[in-house]
């Protein structure tokens, strides 16, 4: 029986997790063939992954410590840089998964048609490609808070925080892929909103420093709660709060089930507008 135009065989019991799971394999070689692709040629090739982000906190650091000389509270000059990294990194790794997620069903039109690699499975390459980021920041992050005696047992909550990340990331590329294959300047507004929210998301500054006729923007912005969990978990040795991990579950679920729902539904119709 012929597979209809644009739709996968049909994913086993258990959801969308159990469906990427079976896929993992197909998965890990996508995305190490897309970061090869992706450096290949370069002189420094995947030590770009390493420098990228270094350059850019090297910017941002000088930026609000000797510029805006932002201090926070109990926290020595070094200390504030490390503090600047454990939030900077997730935020490069998310604006890299979501501004190429975003384009990605577009970008993989070819494979429409094709049973072998999902169309589904489009929007979640991004977000493994960007983990690179992640591997190769988080040891500098970790060695530098142990270096500097910032050791703490809330350290354990960060590969919880990660996952977490993940699946957020995951149901937003399903999600912003599907509704950019209609709406096509999606992209060019996604990449101005990621250029925002770097400013926007507490990476140099705590919430507590924003005044409070901003707050509502902090309040509404998915990243901060992310970068404030990283920072608590890593640098300040704070546990979050049962809202804020209860508020990070049910936002990543949610938006992980929301896009898986709506993705699958919808791609059986996605090659007519492609």
């Amino acid at each position: 029986m012929e597979t209809p135009v644009g739709r996968a065989p049909a994913r086993p019991r258990g959801g969308s997790s159990k469906y990427l799971r079976s896929h993992g394999g197909l998965l890990w070689r996508v995305t190490r063939n897309d970061l090869a692709q992706r450096h290949a040629g370069s002189f420094l090739g995947l030590g770009w992954v390493f420098l990228a982000p270094l350059l850019v906190l090297g910017i941002y650091s000088a930026v609000y410590l000797y510029i805006f000389r932002v201090q926070v509270p109990g926290l020595t000059s070094l200390e504030y840089v490390i503090y600047i990294f454990c939030g900077l990194i997730p935020y490069l790794a998310a604006a890299e998964a979501i501004g190429v997620g975003v384009g990605s069903v577009i970008a993989n039109k070819s494979v429409l048609n094709n049973t072998v690699f999902p169309i589904d499975l489009a929007p979640v390459k991004p977000v493994l490609s960007s983990q690179a980021i992640m591997l190769a920041g988080m040891p500098i992050v970790v060695g530098g808070a142990v270096a500097t005696g910032n050791l703490h047992r809330t350290m354990v909550l960060l590969p919880l925080v990660w996952i977490l990340n993940i699946v957020w990331l995951t149901g937003v590329n399903w999600l912003l892929s599907l509704l950019n294959v209609i709406f096509r300047d999606l992209q060019n507004l996604v990449t101005a909103f990621l250029m925002i929210m770097l400013v926007a998301s507490p990476i140099a500054y705590t919430p507590d420093m924003v005044p409070p006729g901003l707050k509502p923007i902090l309040a509404v912005n998915p990243f901060a709660y992310f970068v404030v969990a990283y920072q608590q978990v890593i640098m300040l040795g704070i546990w979050p709060s049962t809202e804020h991990f209860a508020l990070l579950a049910i936002m990543s679920i949610g938006t992980f089930a929301a896009g898986s729902w709506f993705f699958y539904r919808a791609k059986r119709v996605i090659v007519d507008y492609v």
